[in-house]
């Protein structure tokens, strides 16, 4: 056992405590070993790189499954969201790394056996791979404390409700919310006091179970509603991994999809405590699967994953989802790439600066514009509602963007890309 995972070992012994301050100390000791340079250029190509930005795209209308796994692979984590302005979020990273692509295929990956990811509470709703699930089942055993509110108090007030709910999924899944509701006003009609309910109650014992691990989903409608299921019909199982070792592997898969961050981005990847995070970061670096460095610029400790790709340049061109992994972490966006990026999806419209739904667009190893995109799909158009170019965006960006804004039109069934009069050119 080497000397730093020993110290590891010692703060982590029952009668000594994971302290925080002990576990500072032997960081601070790993750290003492004069740690390396990385240029701030060359963590950007390390993060692309472990984003999966310079795999080799296929070729036109040759997307594979294999293709499709390789970016879940890469990136760990698929986030969801209800808003389809554009298109539904989750489509997106596949496209800005893929290029073109059918969207069928990924739906099987969630609707189809042998289902190839599952949704969760990881980042935000999001889709993981079916071995990632069991890594969150400390989330699952705290929802009576750490779930949202609304749906401690379903439980907590109307605990009966949980449980008839609970007995409709077993009996009759895959079902909807709506589905749920309706069948149990047949089997249980809805009466004054005791525990009265109603469609949103039925929807928060849902979402609490769907939170507590007793129910999942088996993928989405065409309405985009998930299809409740037990755990069981996915091939899940209830049993959760131990805490300790859950989050170290979460870190290392937060660590190998970043390539480099602090901890605090990589507590972010899967939205986890910090004493928790920082312990597993400490038992990585001992084992050298982190290495400490300085990056200029950034303040706080940084961790290299010492078996990311280190490339020597980078050129690429895509425009990422708002909800792309690459730009979760927004002191980690501005760090890296010079762009300070906010989502103003829930900004009043008079107040908003870039848009509604806003894709940053890459170009070489560069964040270079912010476009504010829609699908107008009853005219069959894009439109470019807004678009704002960085200050120092090369010229050569423009038509290397109305190229991706063509091909991203043409993947949607698109005809046309067509600019507002006032977005920027």
């Amino acid at each position: 056992m080497s000397e730093a995972r020993h110290m590891v070992e010692l703060m982590s012994r029952p009668d000594r405590g994971p302290g925080q301050s002990s576990l500072d100390s032997v960081m601070t000791t790993l750290e003492a070993r004069t740690p390396r340079r990385i240029s701030l250029p060359t963590a950007r190509r390390i993060a692309l790189a472990a984003q999966g930005f310079l795999d080799s795209r296929p070729a036109p209308g040759k997307t594979t499954a294999r293709h499709l796994q390789r970016v879940i692979n890469r990136v760990g984590v698929i986030q969801i969201d209800s808003v389809n302005v554009l298109t539904r979020s989750h489509y997106l990273p596949f496209f800005s790394r893929l290029g073109s692509y059918d969207r069928t295929k990924l739906d099987q990956f969630t609707d189809r056996e042998p289902r190839r990811l599952v949704e969760y509470w990881a980042h935000e709703a999001s889709m993981i791979p079916p071995s990632t699930w069991p890594l969150l089942g400390f989330r699952r055993e705290r929802a009576k404390h750490e779930a949202w509110g609304g749906m401690r108090r379903v439980q907590q007030e109307h605990p009966e409700l949980v449980q008839a709910v609970l007995a409709e999924v077993s009996a009759r899944a895959p079902i909807t919310a709506r589905e749920c509701d309706a069948a149990m006003t047949v089997d249980i009609p809805r009466r004054e006091g005791a525990w009265g309910w109603n469609w949103s109650a039925v929807k928060t014992a849902l979402e609490y179970l769907f939170w507590s691990g007793d129910i999942t989903s088996a993928g989405r409608n065409a309405q985009f509603e998930r299809t409740y299921v037990l755990p069981e019909h996915l091939g899940l199982p209830r049993e959760p991994v131990d805490s300790e070792t859950a989050h170290r592997e979460l870190v290392r898969i937060a660590a190998r999809a970043h390539g480099i961050g602090t901890a605090r981005c990589l507590r972010d990847y899967f939205r986890l405590g910090a004493a928790e995070t920082n312990r597993a970061l400490a038992t990585l670096v001992a084992d050298g699967e982190l290495e400490i460095v300085t990056v200029p610029g950034w303040s706080d400790r940084v961790y290299l994953d010492t078996s990311a790709r280190i490339p020597r340049k980078a050129h690429v061109e895509a425009l990422l989802s708002p909800f792309d992994s690459l730009i979760w972490q927004r002191e980690r966006t501005e760090a890296l790439f010079g762009m300070r990026y906010r989502l103003e999806i829930y900004t009043p419209a008079h107040r908003r600066i870039h848009g509604y739904y806003v894709l940053p667009f890459i170009f070489g190893d560069r964040l270079v514009a912010r476009v504010d995109l829609k699908a107008d799909r009853a005219f069959g158009r894009l439109l470019v509602k807004q678009c704002t170019w960085e200050p120092d965006a090369p010229p050569e960006a423009l038509p290397a963007l109305q190229h991706h804004l063509q091909s991203l039109a043409n993947w949607l069934g698109l005809d046309d890309v067509v600019h507002h009069p006032s977005s920027a050119q």
